[in-house]
């Protein structure tokens, strides 16, 4: 059986699976886009090659072994997309949340039934099919879940809404010692400047009492000036929306002292140094080309 607990986003990572680019298939058409950066990218030509999505997870992988991490992959499926494994499942406490993702994206499931199958039957929590929840909508720390949402009467209509009231709902019934606080995101189907994707492309904490934080990404202010006063306005790093675009909130922390960051990432790069974190850089600008970056790209198992 496999080991599970998960507290927060900083503490030291023992286990995790990392999504595999291998075998994505083709480009994907305008129509299949399941995101506006992506669509951009796919009207552009630029859409990421399998081979520099590989060669980036490959890089990413080779941190988190030098670190001494168990690292697990998904079954390669032919022609699936499985880069994002967060979105398809998190951990919380000691319980694996099976994820309801888009129906497109069922496939993804599947390929991580290997390490799914050895945990205890006790420990799997399966939302009911009403209940729409994305791993990077999820963000623990310590006491709180945090969870981005869409409140819209169009949730239904809006592609780019993955988690709804019905989630947070299910998320606050099987976890009532938590303070669950969700947030409003303001999405975009055509817009990847205007689109919080998920809560972890507008916010996520550092170390011990730090965090990353787009303004813009939270539909109301009053969202944001909970954060800001829960943190502190001294251990926020505030990004802009190009910044946001980029996916500087997306980044990944290996312990509370080391964080894994794009390489590109200069402002937010010097400023964790100047903050006393250990930064690993790794190109990761090809896969962002997906509205996803580091953090999408784990779900992590075990953290002490």
């Amino acid at each position: 059986m496999i080991k599970l607990h998960i507290e927060n986003e900083t503490a030291r990572l023992r286990s995790v699976i990392l999504g595999t680019a291998n075998d994505s298939g083709p480009a994907p058409t305008a129509d299949q886009a399941y995101d506006p950066k992506s669509l951009e990218h796919i009207i552009a030509e630029t859409y990421p090659a399998e081979s520099d999505m590989v060669f980036e997870m490959t890089a990413f992988q080779g941190i988190l072994e030098r670190y001494g991490i168990k690292v697990y992959r998904p079954r390669i499926i032919q022609n699936l997309n499985q880069i994002f494994s967060r979105d398809i499942g998190f951990v919380i406490d000691e319980k694996f949340v099976k994820a309801n993702i888009l129906p497109d994206r069922a496939q993804e499931w599947q390929a991580i039934n290997m390490i799914t199958d050895l945990v205890e039957p006790a420990n799997m929590l399966i939302a009911p099919q009403n209940c729409h929840i994305e791993g990077g909508d999820v963000i623990l720390w310590n006491e709180y879940i945090f969870v981005g949402t869409y409140k819209g009467d169009d949730y239904a209509d809006i592609n780019t809404a993955r988690t709804n009231m019905n989630g947070v709902a299910f998320l606050k019934e099987s976890f009532p010692h938590r303070t669950i606080k969700e947030f409003d995101l303001i999405k975009s189907m055509t817009d990847a400047r205007r689109n919080a994707l998920h809560l972890d492309c507008c916010f996520q904490p550092l170390g011990k009492d730090k965090a990353i934080i787009y303004p813009g990404g939270f539909k109301e202010q009053e969202d944001y000036h909970y954060l800001r006063e829960l943190f502190g306005p001294a251990n926020l790093f505030e990004i802009t929306d190009y910044e946001m675009y980029q996916m500087y909130s997306n980044v990944f922390s290996i312990a509370e002292d080391i964080v894994v960051s794009e390489q590109r990432f200069n402002r937010l790069n010097i400023w964790l140094r100047e903050n006393g974190f250990v930064v690993e850089e790794v190109p990761y600008h090809e896969i962002g080309k997906q509205e996803g970056l580091l953090r999408c790209s784990t779900l992590p198992l075990f953290r002490d």
